[in-house]
């Protein structure tokens, strides 16, 4: 019902059907039409006046602070519907005197508006409720998927460690690899296990993991990350951006000929974080599809940052763009 405003329509038609009841003796002294005018002009403005509540002056100034602002605008709005609906009685109903309704007009629009807001209020919070309860489902069978593959990490970073002094000292570029891939295993598996951490770490994660990419590709690829500053003192979900970096390696092209070209951005504007990737690609790259990776991030960013984030999948001859913005 809410997916197609369903709710609305009954809600409405009750309302209406209620009122038309309540006005069958104008069919009786002023005929169909007056009626049916009467019937439709009320509801239409009390609708209109309801909504007007509910999708603009409530999100515009009650959510951002503004609550004198939102009273007055409120008061503003019964005001000019008690006007309007005057004005129709009277132009409905000729025995009636302008503004002889008024103080009617005025308490049934406050009722309305209050009782619709409370309504609508009421089922925001359900759906936060079941959002929290989903959430808190997914994150167990995510934990419990963790614990089933994490291996034992002090054997892990054991082995490391002695592979690492193994390598001749001469060859640093494979040491350094592996020092990368350690500082990335273990920040994944000690440091991301909070709701959220700092970008600095995430930033860093992500640079590494490009850095071990690069040593993969030839020299026909083309690989940036570039980060316009400041990027710090705030928090993201761990490894959220991670897929997107994923994907753009997975499904670069693979021309011998010419340039395969790979594009990481990260700035920060107005109290946004935007993160974007560009990869070049071909045919046979865009058979792959975009794999469950990316259905994956986007159904956590609607769980962790509903309304507060825009995420956007642009498909251009031999490109592909993601971006990313969210509020921080």
């Amino acid at each position: 019902m809410w997916k197609y405003k369903l709710d609305h329509v009954a809600f409405w038609l009750i309302t209406a059907v209620f009122y038309a009841f309540t006005r069958w003796h104008v069919v009786e002294s002023s005929g169909w039409v007056v009626y049916l005018a009467d019937v439709i002009s009320r509801n239409a403005l009390i609708a209109l006046a309801c909504y007007a509540n509910i999708y603009f002056l409530f999100e515009r100034f009650f959510k951002k602070g503004r609550y004198l602002v939102y009273a007055l605008s409120v008061a503003l709005l019964l005001l000019v519907y008690t006007l309007v609906q005057d004005a129709a009685n009277y132009l409905l109903n000729s025995g009636l005197s302008f503004l002889s309704h008024s103080y009617y007009h005025f308490s049934v629009a406050l009722f309305y508006i209050a009782f619709t807001l409370a309504l609508e209020l009421s089922k925001r919070w359900y759906r936060q409720e079941l959002l929290l309860h989903k959430m808190e489902k997914e994150k167990l069978q995510t934990e419990l998927q963790y614990l089933k593959a994490q291996l034992n990490p002090h054997f892990l970073f054991n082995s490391i460690n002695t592979i690492y002094f193994q390598i001749d000292e001469s060859n640093a570029e494979a040491r350094e690899s592996l020092r990368k891939f350690s500082e990335m295993l273990r920040y994944q598996l000690y440091e991301c296990n909070e709701e959220k951490i700092p970008i600095e770490k995430e930033t860093m994660y992500l640079e590494s993991y490009v850095d071990l990419q690069r040593l993969r590709k030839n020299n026909n690829s083309q690989i940036t990350f570039s980060k316009q500053e400041p990027i710090e003192n705030f928090e993201i979900a761990p490894l959220l951006l991670l897929p997107f970096v994923e994907n753009a390696f997975k499904h670069l092209s693979n021309y011998p000929d010419a340039q395969n070209k790979i594009q990481f951005e990260m700035s920060r504007t107005n109290g946004s974080f935007n993160f974007s990737s560009m990869n070049t690609t071909d045919e046979e790259q865009k058979k792959k599809g975009n794999g469950i990776g990316l259905r994956n991030v986007q159904r956590r960013l609607d769980l962790l940052y509903p309304g507060k984030h825009t995420l956007k999948f642009i498909e251009e001859p031999g490109i592909f763009k993601i971006n990313l913005q969210l509020e921080i």
